[in-house]
């Protein structure tokens, strides 16, 4: 396994890769509401990253055909999962209905450096149950991220994760990782606690956190698209992801506005 470490240099860089991923995700919140498409989000955020003279991270991207990764390239800048799918959705002519949880997930490359985020948006009223698994996701993704400090091991960023994810089931087909000049990269980041202590981290190393809980188990499958993701029990899904940089005064997230 080889793990590159960034320079402050090249932080910076993925600082401002980042921030465009931020920004496409506050776009996609802004203009979230019933009646509009999937395509629709998706067309807002490409323009914005290439306005702002980045490439989207996805839009053909080629999976190898692993498990969720389709057999040829993603056909889209963004993935938009509805309710109970977790990951990997495409977008489309489906419009988004009051009282649905939706996961949007972005990247951007900027001058050669890649950012990655996640976050699940509640449309209009939603369950008390939809909310709170979407606010424990969300808070699950900073306790990982606090737990990644020099010193530290992937293993303690999954016990951190695992922790606040309690009773919610933990999708465990997909993973965090490293990030860089490539979406993925080496170390892959579990969100749970691993078989080892995995790598110790240093100043310089980058990742995506990124936990993906459901309101049920963790068992998942891929329709027929070949790249969405779906609970098996039909269950909502939450998902929350940001690039962060281990420093030596902690972690430092790169993908805010």
């Amino acid at each position: 396994m080889t793990v590159t470490r960034k320079s402050k240099a090249e932080i910076e860089k993925m600082r401002r890769a980042g921030r465009i991923v931020a920004e496409v995700l506050a776009l996609i919140e802004s203009s979230l509401r019933p009646g509009v498409s999937t395509a629709e989000l998706d067309r807002l955020a490409e323009a914005h990253i290439r306005a702002a003279g980045g490439i989207p991270s996805f839009k053909g991207y080629l999976g190898g055909g692993r498990y969720g990764s389709g057999p040829g390239a993603f056909p889209a800048s963004t993935c938009i999962s509805l309710d109970d799918e977790v990951v990997h959705g495409i977008p489309g002519d489906r419009e988004i209905r009051a009282g649905q949880i939706v996961s949007v997930d972005a990247g951007a490359i900027l001058d050669g450096w890649h950012g990655d985020a996640a976050r699940t948006f509640l449309v209009g009223e939603v369950g008390a149950e939809a909310r709170e698994l979407v606010e424990t996701t969300q808070l699950a993704m900073m306790a990982g991220i606090a737990a990644a400090v020099p010193g530290a091991t992937i293993w303690d960023i999954g016990a951190a994760v695992e922790d606040v994810a309690g009773s919610y089931g933990i999708v465990r087909h997909f993973v965090g990782h490293g990030i860089g000049t490539q979406m993925h990269e080496e170390p892959q980041v579990p969100n749970y606690r691993g078989p080892s202590k995995g790598l110790k981290l240093e100043p310089g190393i980058c990742l995506a956190i990124e936990p993906m809980l459901t309101l049920g188990d963790e068992e998942v499958f891929v329709k027929k698209d070949g790249w969405t993701v779906a609970t098996r029990d039909g269950s909502l899904a939450a998902h929350f992801e940001h690039t962060i940089a281990v420093t030596a005064d902690g972690p430092r997230i790169l993908t805010t506005v």
